[in-house]
């Protein structure tokens, strides 16, 4: 792999993303807690997100969440309870965001705001909620986790309807940056 194939990440770019992807997954976390009230599996990925994004070493505790949430969007038979748990997994694994400038990796750092809104959604029945709730998103991302999404080509297709909320929330964020 050559030189240009690697994007510089600080720890604090990491942190950054992390931050806002836990946002996205805490707005739709009670989703899945309406649909599964005993099930603390997503909540504690966010948490661990979390205490990343406020300075807690990147370890076991956020693949052992994140694994966690994802096994939970998986057992459950609510579809928007389940895009609920995938923003919570990948608020967890935001932290592993890797320095490779692919555009896969976009997923790291848009994923829980594309799954929240699929979210939404599916609980609304209305394509509108998702479209609006990226707007929200736009809105509050902050410059850092901007500035890190424009070190990565623009985002895969494919992926269904998270695919198009994905690439529709990185166009705006490249529109924008």
């Amino acid at each position: 792999m050559g030189a240009d194939d690697r994007v510089d990440l600080s720890l604090g770019d990491l942190r950054s993303v992390a931050d806002f992807a836990l946002q996205a997954a805490q707005d739709v976390l009670e989703i899945f807690e309406r649909a599964h009230p005993e099930d603390r599996r997503p909540r504690e990925a966010i948490e661990a997100a979390r205490a990343f994004a406020l300075g807690a070493k990147r370890g076991k505790i956020l693949r052992d969440t994140a694994l966690a949430a994802l096994r939970a969007a998986n057992e459950v038979e609510s579809d928007a309870a389940a895009q609920a748990a995938r923003a919570a997994m990948l608020a967890a694994s935001a932290a592993y965001l890797h320095p490779l400038a692919k555009a896969t990796q976009v997923k790291h750092i848009l994923g829980a705001p594309a799954h929240a809104a699929r979210a939404l959604e599916l609980e609304s029945g209305d394509h509108q909620a998702g479209t609006d709730y990226l707007k929200r998103c736009v809105d509050r991302i902050s410059p850092a986790v901007v500035d890190v999404l424009l070190r990565y080509p623009p985002a895969p297709s494919g992926g269904g309807r998270v695919g198009e909320l994905l690439r529709l929330l990185d166009s705006e964020l490249r529109k924008a940056g």
